[in-house]
C-alpha cells in the first residue's frame, strides 16, 4: 500500500484527498494517514491541508522496495522488491532467496554492501547510501550456455539507462563494466546455478557508483561516481527504475533469439574501444589486436596481427591508450 500511495502522491498534480486514496486502495483513512506518518518518520516531506488533501514537498534520497515501486510501471506490481539496510552481498542474498524456493523475478536492493563482490572474486565496496547495489533474481527459459549473454543485457541497459537519466556518456567496457571518460562507473556480475541443460536461477547483480564525492587514492585513476561526473546529486531510485525499464526492453529481444543479434547494432554503438588496440589475457594465451565489436553470440571479435579475426568469449580484456585501468 505505501508504494501505492507515493505513486499516487508523486503523479498528482497538486493535493490528493485522503477519500481519493482510501477509494482507490479500498482503505480506510486511518489506514492512509498511519501510512502518511511513516513517510514522514523516513525523511519524506508531506504538506496535509484540511479539505484538500496531501501534497509531498520533498523526498529523501532512498532505494526502499516501496520508493523504487512506486517507479515503476504496472507489469512491475508482480514482482517481488526487498531491501536492505546493510547487507553482505545483494547477490548472496538472492541466491539465498532462489535456494529458499523464491520462483517470483526478485529484486534486492542494499543500502549499504559488507561483503560486495565482483568478477572474479574481486571485491566491490557500496558506502552507505551514496551507490546502487541491486541484484535481479531470475529462473529463464533459456539454456545455460547463452546464460553468460544476460551480462552483456543487463550491461546495455545500464548505459542506456545512466545516459538517459543522467545525460552521461557512459559506454560499455566488455563484457561487464560500464565507463564515463575512461573511468568505470558500474559494474555488473552474474552468477548461475544450473543443471547439464537447464538453468536453475540466474543472478544478476550491479553497483553502480552514484553519489559518492570521493574514492579512495588507489581507485582515483580508475574509477568515478555519477555525482563526481555531472556535480548534481542522483535521485537512486529513479535511475533503478530506469534501468529495470531498459532491461525489459533489452532482455525481451535477447529472449526471442537466446543471443544478442537483435542488439548487436545498438550494444557496439556503445561499446567503448571499437577500433582500437585491445590486449586480450586469457591464461596462457595472451595477445594483441584491434577490437571490431560483438557478434550475434556476445563474443567480442578482435583482429589479430595476421588480420584473421578472433572471437573473444570468456577473456579478460585490457583497452590500451582510452582505460586507466585493466
Amino acid at each position: 500500500m505505501k508504494a501505492s500511495i507515493l505513486s499516487a502522491l508523486y503523479e498528482a498534480d497538486g493535493y490528493v484527498s485522503g477519500q481519493q486514496l482510501c477509494d482507490k486502495l479500498a482503505v480506510s483513512r486511518t489506514a492512509v494517514w498511519k501510512v502518511m506518518n511513516q513517510l514522514k518518520e523516513e525523511g519524506y516531506v508531506i504538506e496535509s491541508v484540511p479539505r484538500k488533501g496531501y501534497r509531498i514537498l520533498e523526498r529523501p534520497d532512498c532505494v526502499t522496495a516501496e520508493e523504487v515501486q512506486s517507479r515503476l510501471q504496472g507489469r512491475h506490481a508482480e514482482w517481488n522488491i526487498v531491501y536492505y539496510d546493510r547487507i553482505d552481498s545483494s547477490n548472496n542474498e538472492a541466491k539465498r532467496m532462489a535456494e529458499a524456493g523464491e520462483q517470483r523475478t526478485t529484486l534486492v536492493l542494499a543500502g549499504e554492501q559488507t561483503g560486495g563482490k565482483g568478477r572474479r572474486g574481486r571485491v566491490w565496496v557500496t558506502p552507505k547510501d551514496t551507490a546502487i547495489a541491486m541484484s535481479l533474481l531470475l529462473r529463464p527459459s533459456i539454456r545455460p550456455e547463452h546464460a553468460s549473454s544476460v551480462t552483456l543485457v543487463m550491461g546495455l541497459a545500464i548505459a542506456n539507462a545512466c545516459r538517459e537519466f543522467c545525460n552521461v556518456d557512459a559506454r560499455i567496457k566488455w563484457p561487464n563494466d560500464i565507463v564515463v571518460n575512461g573511468k568505470k562507473i558500474c559494474g555488473i556480475l552474474t552468477e548461475m546455478s544450473s543443471e547439464v541443460d537447464y538453468i536453475n536461477y540466474l543472478v544478476i547483480g550491479a553497483g553502480i557508483n552514484v553519489n559518492m564525492e570521493s574514492f579512495p587514492e588507489e581507485l582515483q585513476q580508475t574509477a568515478s561516481s555519477l555525482r563526481l561526473l555531472t556535480g548534481a546529486k542522483t535521485d537512486r531510485a529513479g535511475l533503478i527504475a530506469a534501468c529495470i525499464e531498459q532491461f525489459d526492453r533489452c532482455y525481451a529481444l535477447f529472449e526471442k533469439t537466446q543471443d544478442v543479434s537483435l542488439l548487436r547494432e545498438e550494444y557496439n554503438a556503445l561499446l567503448a574501444g571499437t577500433g582500437g588496440q585491445v590486449r586480450v589475457l586469457e591464461p596462457g594465451n595472451e595477445y594483441t589486436g584491434i577490437s571490431r565489436g560483438i557478434d550475434e553470440k556476445g563474443d567480442l571479435l578482435v583482429e589479430r596481427e595476421d588480420g584473421t579475426i578472433q572471437p573473444v568469449y570468456a577473456g579478460e580484456v585490457s583497452v590500451r591508450g582510452i582505460y586507466g585501468y585493466v
